[in-house]
């Protein structure tokens, strides 16, 4: 039977694993039911060695013929919903479930404790591995202290450390000296082994977090090739590498260095994917900068690129998980430091709320906002519900955002004095063309501090990311009641301040854009050049497009483009370059407005009867013959016939260019 690279490196990494006797002896019993235990809990710092003992514990339950499921907390919305989901269908009967993480489901640990856990049949053993200690519940009842054990993993004492570097193939020579050096600190002591058997014995290093520094520093010197080099980049920038994303990077090498780098002893293999340690990542992301500058901006804009076309390519928690993603590589933007504190201490997934979410965030605004402001909030939740984002914690939602898109049909847009005023301002300052959208923000907050909440600074971004990609939309508005708080951080997203209304004595202000004038798509590299730079301020002026055409003005511009699509001087006077169909990330083009035109006339041969239509705007406008007439000749039509299929065909490109223009499909 042909192995897989994951048992491979399974098989290798059981042939160094060293140490964590107790623990292991500890679960082998519950494998073969000689104890009442069927919970272990297993916790510690980071680094300690947690997810090293859970690889091991996954195969020795595979070589007793135990089937394992693994989650991991760091992806998983806490909610029984979120971690059914991660699960999936997988039969748990008599199986291994692993999770690591377990303190991002603090929030869920009274239903996995009380309902998800007994659940389970007797013969099915459950490791939670995670930085806390189990709650006091857990070993307070008398019933879980006959089926919980609980192990704290401490560092490594002087013989485990010499074995690990034994293991490497480490010199008995330089083992002792290795061995004081690093403390007993797993990490460590696994990065010292790796540097040791190629050669490189350091004399002394400072505490911890330097020698863990330095050691890696060194790790980028002995990378085995580029595609490798690129790797380790791909896994310093991204929260979470893929293999779809390792591909995507470097091609068919990915097998190979997807092996090499979940061997790296800073490198975590999770269910979906590879995580660096956090301080070796913060090392590797800075000494990649610093060495090769132009290299690490293409990387990290090859990354930002592949995780905004998931984003628009996917649905539910993949595009969480993406949207959390492109939040992510914004290292420097203002909201970035919330998702990387909040990813620290407990689960930062943003998630579509539930209809039993409502009464708590209700009471969240009510409590600072008051009982006006929460009506609202009730009715537009019974009006668009679908669009309402949580973040949950201990004590349920810690935090929420609330979209509205105009117009709803609904007379709350004129009963609202916040959405009402954002009307009149689209009326008029831009109004809306056919097909196209308001999005409103309406309410941000978190269940401590408000709008100053870290969850609210989470959650407000990655929903706003999620809703406006995959939307037709022609402005954004959001409103804040604290904008001493927020006004900085919607100005590094390049919103202005537009709407100002008082509700029950509060100033609400509106901070928006028009997306006709900067698309989404120039946007998000305006973003990430700023989620690296810092930068803030209004958009640059060479990136605005002009004030949008309607949709009458818009049909006659693209009968004008057609005849002087090869006339690139001619093309760059079209009103067009101020539409989408002309817009890059660094500003219109007639090159660009030209290919987008191209395209249309090639997708319409995907139409029911297209093949006809597409054919005579080629032989008409991309390959023309001389006159119409010698264009009928060559399509072997009667002249009138050719002139109806080309006056429906120009019609059919018009409609196809206008959902384009308004963001409703892309080419």
């Amino acid at each position: 039977m042909t192995l897989s690279l994951g048992e491979l490196l399974d098989a290798a990494r059981r042939d160094r694993f060293v140490g964590r006797r107790r623990e292991v002896a500890s679960f082998d019993d519950c494998l073969a039911g000689r104890t009442a235990r069927r919970v272990l809990f297993v916790h510690g710092q980071g680094g300690i060695g947690k997810t090293t003992l859970l690889a091991e514990l996954r195969a020795r339950a595979r070589a007793a013929g135990r089937a394992v499921v693994e989650v991991d907390g760091r992806e998983v919305d806490p909610s029984p919903e979120g971690l059914t989901a991660a699960i999936g269908p997988r039969d748990l009967a008599g199986a291994v479930l692993l999770v690591d993480g377990y303190e991002e489901l603090a929030p869920i640990d009274d239903w996995i404790r009380g309902a998800f856990v007994p659940g389970l049949r007797a013969d099915t053993v459950v490791v939670l591995a995670g930085r806390e200690p189990p709650a006091p519940p857990w070993r307070a009842d008398a019933g879980w202290r006959q089926l919980v054990g609980v192990h704290a993993l401490d560092h490594f004492d002087a013989a485990e450390s010499d074995e690990v570097l034994a293991h490497s193939g480490v010199a008995p020579a330089v083992r002792s000296h290795l061995v004081r050096l690093g403390r007993g600190h797993p990490l460590t002591i696994a990065l010292l082994a790796d540097l040791a058997a190629a050669g490189k014995v350091p004399d002394a290093l400072a505490d911890a977090p330097d020698l863990v520094s330095v050691l890696l520093e060194s790790f980028l010197a002995d990378v085995p090739s580029d595609a490798h080099l690129t790797g380790l980049a791909t896994c310093a920038i991204a929260w979470l590498t893929t293999e779809d994303l390792l591909a995507h990077m470097i091609g068919a090498d990915a097998p190979e260095v997807w092996r090499w780098l979940a061997g790296r002893p800073f490198v975590t293999r999770g269910p979906r994917g590879l995580f660096a340690h956090d301080l070796a990542r913060d090392v590797l992301d800075a000494e990649f900068e610093r060495r090769m500058p132009q290299r690490y901006h293409t990387h990290h804009r090859t990354i930002h690129a592949y995780t905004v076309a998931g984003l628009r390519g996917t649905t539910g928690p993949d595009q969480q998980q993406h949207g959390q993603q492109l939040l992510f590589l914004m290292r420097n933007s203002p909201y970035a430091s919330a998702f990387a504190a909040l990813r620290a201490v407990g689960s930062a997934a943003v998630v579509p709320a539930r209809a039993d979410d409502h009464d708590q965030v209700l009471g969240i605004v009510e409590r600072f906002e008051g009982p006006a402001s929460a009506e609202l909030a009730g009715a537009w939740l019974e009006d668009q519900p679908e669009h309402l984002y949580v973040v949950r914690g201990r004590a349920g939602v810690a935090g929420f955002a609330l979209h509205l898109f105009l117009p709803s049909g609904s007379g709350l847009e004129e009963r609202d004095p916040v959405v009402r005023a954002v009307r009149e301002h689209v009326a008029r300052h831009g109004p809306t063309r056919p097909g196209e959208l308001v999005n409103v923000v309406r309410l941000v907050g978190g269940a401590d501090d408000y709008q100053r909440d870290p969850y609210a600074v989470l959650v407000a971004p990655v929903s706003s990311v999620l809703e406006w990609l995959t939307r037709p939309l022609a402005w954004t508005f959001a409103v804040t009641v604290d904008p001493e708080f927020w006004g900085p951080r919607f100005d590094h997203s390049a919103l202005a301040p537009l709407v100002e209304v008082d509700v029950e004595g509060r100033r609400h202000v509106a901070f928006g854009i028009d997306w006709r004038r900067l698309p989404v798509d120039v946007w998000l590299e305006l973003m990430r050049e700023r989620g690296h730079s810092g930068e803030t301020g209004p958009p640059p002026a060479a990136l605005l497009r002009p004030p949008p055409l309607d949709r009458d003005r818009f049909a006659a511009a693209v009968k004008s483009a057609l005849p002087v699509l090869h006339r690139p001087d001619q093309l760059a006077a079209s009103p067009l370059l101020g539409s989408m169909l002309a817009s890059t990330a660094t500003g219109p083009t007639a090159a660009r407005l030209r290919a987008t035109i191209e395209t249309a006339v090639a997708r319409l041969g995907d139409e029911p009867k297209g093949d006809r239509l597409q054919a005579v705007l080629h032989r008409t406008y991309l390959r023309p013959a001389p006159t119409q007439e010698a264009a009928a000749q060559v399509l072997d039509l009667p002249l009138s016939t050719y002139r109806r299929y080309l006056a429906r065909a120009l019609e059919h490109l018009t409609d196809l260019l206008w959902s384009v223009e308004i963001g409703d499909i892309r080419l």
